[in-house]
């Protein structure tokens, strides 16, 4: 197997493995800040600013990889 297979097929499942990634950590993110608003009403302005940044950092990593991914394709 030569370099041009092994990229294109670890292109694809490192993009899948990265948006599952991605998907996972959103959900649980997601899942524990609405659980502790509903344990403490209160806090709900922070914990929505804190979970917004959160979900932008576990966003932008599966970003990068795509980007990575279009990069590498030129290369096949």
């Amino acid at each position: 197997m030569d370099v041009h297979a092994g990229l294109a097929i670890g292109l694809p499942i490192g993009l899948g493995l990265a948006a599952l990634g991605g998907g996972l950590g959103l959900g649980m993110a997601v899942s524990g800040a609405l659980r502790s608003m509903g344990r403490q009403p209160e806090m709900a302005n922070k914990l929505l600013i804190n979970m917004t940044i959160g979900c932008a950092l576990i966003e932008s990593i599966t970003i990068y990889v795509l980007v990575v991914v279009f990069i590498l394709m030129g290369k096949i």
